[in-house]
């Protein structure tokens, strides 16, 4: 069985691909006129990341018990 904290790493290194997927969709929008679409996707990234970013802290308060 896993550790939390190595669930922990995993989520973390997760939410590290989802900020790089912001940072690409940011630098697309800034490029494109229609950037509608960027935004909404960039929304729903942030969204993930939060979530991500909650999920890790858990897990890692979670080994602490």
């Amino acid at each position: 069985m896993e550790s939390f904290d190595t669930l922990a790493d995993e989520v973390g290194a997760l939410e590290s691909r989802v900020a790089d997927a912001i940072f690409d969709t940011v630098r697309a929008q800034l490029r494109s006129e229609g950037g509608d679409e960027a935004k909404e996707l960039e929304r729903r990234l942030a969204k993930v990341r939060r979530s991500l970013q909650k999920a890790e802290m858990l897990l890692r308060g979670a080994s602490d018990d």
